[in-house]
C-alpha cells in the first residue's frame, strides 16, 4: 500500500444543468428526449434530479463532504428563453445558488454550453446555423454581465467533438443525424470560432478571469499494434476526433480539415487552463469506438484505463503548456463496487505523473440523467432514488470526502475502502 499526497489538488465534482435541474422544456435536449426510442429507458430530463428545487440540499451536502470546487452549468434556455428576452427570475435563482456555493467555501466553475441550448437557437440551425458563433459570443458576454461578480472561472464549451459526432455522426444526440459529415465540419468550425471569440470577449469584460474548454480526450490505440492499417486508423481517428479541434480551440490555428482561418481569430493561446474530460480509450480497427478484449470495464462496457489520462494529458501539455484541470472523470458503477478504486487510481497516476495537475472534478455528484442512457447509468458518489428524489451518500462518496479531509489517500483509507474492491473484466 502507498500514501498518495493530494495537497496540490483542489477536488470536487462536475455537473451539467440539463442532467440535474429538471423542469426546463425550452432546450433542444428535452424535445429530443420526447421522441420515442431516443433514450434507453424512455425518460426525459424532467425531473432529472430536481436540483432546480433541491439546490440548497445539494449545496449543503457538498459542503458536508468537504468538496473544494464545483463545476456547474447555467442553462442558456433558462436565462434567454426567447431571443433577447432575459428571465430575471432564473437569473436570481442562479445567483442565489452561486452565492450559497461560495459561502460554503466551494469555488464555482461555470460552463456556458454543455450540450444543450435553447430551442430557438436550434431552430436557427444550432451550431450549424449561419450566425452560431456570434450568437454564442453575445450569450457569453451577457453571462459575465449577469454573474461576473460571483464567477471568474469559465468553461465556454463542453466536449465539442462529442457534441458534433453524437448529433451528426451517430445520431445519439440532437438533432439525431447520422453520417452528416459536412455538418460535423460546420459545427466544429463554429464551436471553435465561438470559443476563441468568447475567450477574448470574457477577458475584455473580466481581465482576471480564467477561461478554457472542457475537452474530451481519449487514447486511440491500434487493436493490433502489428497491423499497419490499425496503426494508421488510430492516428487518423485521433486527429479527426480531437487533434484538429484542439489546434483550433487551444491554439487559434484552424487546420484545413475544419475550414479556413477565420479573419477574426488570430493564432495564439486561447486558454488559461487545460480542461480535460477523460473516461476511457478506444481500440482502433476501423472508424468506430472499439474496445480491447479482457480488460477492466464499467457498467457501460467502457475500458477502465487510468494510465490513459496521463497519456492524453502529456500529449496536450506538450503542445499547449499550462495548468491541467481534469474537468470530468468518472465511471458508471450501479453497485458502487469499484468507484472508490477508480477515483483512487486516477488521482494516484495524476500525482505521480509530474504534470501540473491543479484540479480534479469527479463526474458526478448525485446520479444524474445521463443523456441517451437516461437514468440507467449511475455515475454519482451520491445515490439518487428516482421515485422519491432522496439522496444517499455512497461509500465512494465517503472515501472521496475523507481523502479530501486528509489531503491524501492514506494507507488507512486504502485498507478500509479499496482492499476488497476489484474491477470486473470484459
Amino acid at each position: 500500500m502507498t500514501h498518495t499526497d493530494l495537497s496540490g489538488l483542489l477536488i470536487g465534482t462536475a455537473t451539467a444543468a440539463v442532467q440535474i435541474e429538471g423542469g426546463d422544456t425550452g432546450n433542444q435536449w428535452h424535445a429530443f428526449a420526447e421522441q420515442p426510442g431516443r433514450i434507453v429507458d424512455g425518460s426525459t430530463p424532467t425531473p432529472a434530479t430536481d436540483h432546480w428545487n433541491r439546490w440548497r440540499e445539494d449545496t449543503d451536502l457538498m459542503a458536508e463532504l468537504g468538496l473544494q470546487v464545483y463545476r456547474l452549468g447555467i442553462e442558456w434556455s433558462r436565462i434567454e428563453p426567447q431571443p433577447d428576452r432575459i428571465d430575471e427570475t432564473a437569473v436570481a435563482r442562479y445567483r442565489d445558488e452561486l452565492t450559497a456555493v461560495r459561502a460554503a467555501g466551494i469555488r464555482p466553475l461555470v460552463t456556458l454550453h454543455h450540450f444543450s441550448h435553447p430551442i430557438w437557437f436550434e431552430e436557427r440551425g444550432g451550431w450549424a446555423g449561419p450566425d452560431a458563433a456570434e450568437t454564442f459570443v453575445r450569450h457569453a458576454r451577457r453571462m459575465v454581465d449577469l454573474f461576473g461578480d460571483l464567477v471568474d472561472e469559465w468553461v465556454t464549451i463542453n466536449e465539442p467533438n462529442v457534441f458534433a459526432t453524437g448529433g451528426y455522426l451517430f445520431g445519439e444526440f440532437p438533432p439525431g443525424r447520422t453520417n452528416a459529415w459536412p455538418q460535423i465540419r460546420t459545427v466544429l468550425y463554429a464551436m471553435a470560432r465561438g470559443h476563441c471569440l468568447a475567450y477574448r470577449a470574457i477577458h475584455e469584460a473580466q481581465p482576471h478571469a480564467r477561461v478554457g474548454v472542457a475537452h474530451h480526450l481519449r487514447g486511440f490505440d491500434p487493436l493490433n499494434p502489428r497491423n499497419p492499417v490499425h496503426r494508421l486508423l488510430a492516428r487518423s481517428n485521433a486527429y479527426l476526433f480531437q487533434g484538429a479541434i484542439t489546434e483550433a480551440m487551444f491554439g487559434g490555428r484552424f487546420p484545413a480539415v475544419l475550414g479556413p482561418q477565420p479573419a477574426d481569430v488570430d493564432p495564439g493561446s486561447h486558454y488559461d487552463f487545460l480542461g480535460i474530460n477523460y473516461y476511457t480509450r478506444t481500440a482502433v480497427s476501423r472508424i468506430d469506438d472499439g474496445r480491447f478484449p479482457d480488460v477492466p470495464v464499467n457498467d457501460l462496457d467502457w475500458e477502465i484505463h487510468p494510465r490513459g489520462l496521463i497519456d492524453v494529458a502529456r500529449w496536450l501539455h506538450d503542445r499547449y503548456p499550462g495548468p491541467i484541470w481534469v474537468t470530468e472523470n468518472g465511471t458508471a458503477d450501479r453497485d458502487d463496487a469499484f468507484r472508490a478504486r477508480f477515483i483512487a487510481d486516477h488521482l494516484s497516476v495524476m500525482v505521480d505523473s509530474g504534470l501540473p495537475f491543479e484540479r480534479y472534478y469527479h463526474w458526478c455528484f448525485v446520479d444524474n440523467w445521463e443523456w441517451a442512457e437516461g437514468h440507467t447509468a449511475k455515475f454519482g458518489i451520491v445515490d439518487l432514488d428516482v421515485a422519491t428524489m432522496q439522496r444517499r451518500v455512497r461509500r465512494s462518496g465517503e472515501f472521496l470526502s475523507r481523502a479530501i479531509a486528509a489531503g491524501a489517500i492514506t494507507e488507512e483509507l486504502r485498507a478500509e475502502f479499496l482492499a476488497d474492491s476489484r474491477y470486473r473484466r470484459g
